[in-house]
């Protein structure tokens, strides 16, 4: 789960409400209704029951989602009591509707992987080959990075998200139709460069490159490859015939097609060649099957012990908010072990979900029911199948009569306005998150604004202080506080519903930014900085298959804001050349931080973070706009960049291209128009202003060739 995507569900709930204004009063309607009664009978015999009911709501649901929220093909299952009960699918698989959907077809499913990751470390903690709680470093002597902390990580902090490591290292890792497998080869090499943000246990923080690390863990202590692992102890014992990784043989027609808005037809196959912390592929009816092992309904796979020690309230081992109704409450490896709106029926929901740049997945299980459901989609967002997989389980189990009544959808109420203590205004200033900076104001009547600094174009937040001590807004569905932890920093604690028409209601409540510390820079630093305000950095270490091409990454603009001195986005200014992500937030508005670094080489300069490499816009030279020219990929094996100046304007390009080598075009807004990987055209007619990449192994040559 991503803040943007939690950005990105507000927004389009804001639209589908002015499209449809009838759902909105239904909406407001309910949340007005009485609280309703809930009872708790023994599970009904499934042999009586047709799910007829859960059948008809999933459908209508899942239709909404392919319809109006822009999930392209979506497929669910529902298990109760080690039979699958409910299964579908929804959407198109190809714009032509020639290849259909099935149960069969196969999705990635994201960090949903990460649940099978988190079995497999429990399997050997089962076997006594690896203990919790001892460090990591017993069982591989060869990690280390520059931070001596490093020796206190411990396989539990791997899973719990609470190892201080800085999060997302996935250089080389995400490529089409290639399972290349540098990303997880060097992976220690890239630590070994890294410092940690935070004391090992500290708080929990989501990390990718602690599961990561997790993987190879499995691999040196059970002396064989991760995909072999889960293949022997998971997916061949629960018969899960269609759960792959990028090392296995998976047929491209298998998989539901992917799309993207730069790009008009099916996208190659999605590799994620970090399998245990999002690579795996599967079905909805596979995720089911696996989901077996955490209702105790197959013996041989985990300990009961495991089982349970997963489903632990992780999150509070360190630093979090006190505790609400939310999505995110970490467990080992699941991202909630009390999943709203379950909590508010006392039933025990644990989920985990996962988003990939095509694919989208949903796991929710209810161990003492024997229950769960998975969503998976290509296109749309883990949060919207969070609510078809919630729906699944919510219906079910009134079919069962395990609850008699839907409790109503949940708000902060009519605003009410109170007299602000003085105190308060000194909260107001800049706060960072992830990947944002707001501002805060605060004025003296009790009223505050929240702007975003790195969206500039995104609306003002408005709120108003309330007499429990938060601030709220108008429709009683977001509340802020601010809050300083005992590390002495001030956070901003956001608790919010959001209800979007026609599928239900989610909560959240985390430390969504951290106030960012006046930064006074030297006039020599402020002025290397401000030579960069306004530039473009060009990404140039990924390999020719690399999906990033294919979007706004391969192109960086640096820009500095005049209200936030002393930072670069929420990264604070250190040196000259050097920029470091300082934030301690827990949960996932402090994840994916980063240092970033700036060198000199080749006569220009080099942008360095989380293992990319993007080189300066001064080292990016006009096309030759003759007949024929060449360029050979150097020794360094840095893709190289050229801009099309006006003689080679609405000229088209040929190129030939080598065995292990592609190569991009982009407009100039930094869109690109065709990348040879994907389009398997090797000719396109150059943009106004735009700018060409060309990516392969050291040594490979691309003919170019020009015509009108």
């Amino acid at each position: 789960m991503k803040p943007r995507e939690v950005t990105k569900l507000k927004i389009s709930v804001r639209a589908a409400k002015k499209r449809n204004t009838i759902a909105a009063v239904t909406l407001m309607l309910t949340i007005l209704a009485p609280m309703s009664a809930m009872a708790a009978p023994a599970p009904m015999n499934n042999s009586n029951l047709t799910y007829e009911t859960t059948k008809k709501a999933v459908i209508e649901q899942a239709k909404l989602l392919t319809e109006t929220y822009g999930t392209t093909s979506l497929q669910y299952a529902l298990i109760d009591g080690g039979e699958i009960v409910v299964s579908g699918q929804t959407g198109k698989n190809d714009i032509n509707d020639k290849v259909p959907l099935t149960s069969n077809t196969v999705y990635g499913i994201g960090s949903t992987s990460k649940m099978m990751l988190t079995a497999a470390v429990m399997k050997l903690v089962d076997e006594g080959k690896i203990d919790l709680d001892a460090p990591v470093v017993n069982y591989m002597p060869d990690f280390t990075m520059k931070d001596n902390r490093y020796k206190q990580i411990t396989p539990r902090m791997l899973l719990n998200h609470s190892s201080g490591l800085l999060g997302t290292s996935t250089s080389n890792a995400t490529l089409y139709g290639d399972n290349d497998t540098y990303s997880h080869d060097t992976f220690l090499e890239q630590l070994a460069n890294q410092n940690l943000k935070a004391d090992p246990g500290e708080y929990s923080v989501y990390s990718n490159d602690g599961f990561t690390l997790a993987e190879i863990l499995v691999e040196r202590v059970s002396g064989i490859g991760y995909t072999a692992f889960i293949h022997k102890y998971f997916t061949e014992p629960l018969d899960m015939k269609h759960t792959k990784s990028p090392q296995d043989v998976v047929n491209p027609s298998d998989m539901a097609a992917i799309y993207s808005p730069f790009y008009e037809g099916p996208l190659p196959k999605e590799n994620y060649n970090i399998i245990g912390t999002g690579g795996l592929y599967s079905t909805a009816e596979d995720l089911v099957k696996f989901s077996r092992i955490f209702t105790g309904e197959v013996d041989g796979i985990l300990s009961s012990k495991s089982v349970k020690a997963m489903a632990q309230e992780e999150y509070k081992r360190g630093m979090w908010p006190e505790d609400s109704d939310t999505l995110m409450s970490y467990g080992l490896g699941w991202d909630s072990v009390s999943l709203f709106p379950f909590n508010e029926y006392g039933i025990k929901a644990v989920m985990k979900g996962g988003d990939t740049l095509s694919y989208q997945s949903s796991l929710v299980v209810l161990p003492e029911y024997n229950m769960a459901a998975a969503v998976i989609s290509s296109g749309g967002s883990s949060l919207t199948n969070n609510f078809i997989a919630n729906e699944l389980l919510l219906s079910a189990l009134e079919e069962k009569d395990i609850i008699t009544e839907r409790k109503p959808e949940k708000s902060f109420g009519v605003t009410v306005k109170a007299n602000m203590p003085k105190g308060i205004s000194k909260y107001a200033g800049i706060y960072g998150g992830n990947n944002s900076v707001m501002k805060i104001k605060i004025n003296t009547a009790g009223q505050m604004t929240v702007s975003s600094l790195t969206a500039p174009s995104n609306p003002a937040q408005e709120y108003t202080y309330t007499a429990d001590g938060t601030f709220v807004n108008n429709e009683g569905t977001d509340k802020l506080k601010f809050v300083v932890e005992k590390n002495g920093k001030t956070y901003l604690w956001s608790r919010s519903y959001i209800s979007v028409p026609g599928l239900g209601q989610l909560a959240f409540s985390e430390y969504n930014g951290e106030k960012l510390e006046a930064n006074k820079l030297s006039k020599e630093i402020n002025a290397a900085w401000a030579k960069r305000d306004g530039k473009k950095y060009y990404l140039v270490n990924e390999k020719y298959t690399s999906m990033l091409y294919l979007n706004a990454t391969s192109i960086l603009p640096i820009q500095l804001n005049k209200e936030n001195p002393g930072y670069m986005s929420n990264n604070k200014i250190i040196g000259a050349n050097e920029a470091a992500n300082q934030l301690q937030i827990p949960g996932t508005a402090g994840r994916d931080t980063m240092d970033i670094h700036f060198s000199k080489k080749n006569g220009g300069e080099y942008l360095t973070f989380s293992g990319y490499v993007y080189a300066s816009e001064e080292m990016v030279k006009p096309i030759y706009s003759g007949k024929q020219s060449a360029t050979t990929i150097q020794a360094d094996g840095y893709a190289k960049w050229f801009s099309v100046p006006a003689t080679a304007k609405g000229k088209v390009m040929t190129v030939k291209l080598p065995a292990k080598g592609a190569f991009a075009v982009y407009d100039q807004t930094g869109i690109c128009i065709n990348h040879s990987v994907v389009s398997g055209k090797n000719n396109v007619v150059l943009p106004e202003n735009g700018r060409i990449v060309f990516a392969g192994e050291v040594g490979s040559k691309f003919e170019i060739s020009l015509k009108k």
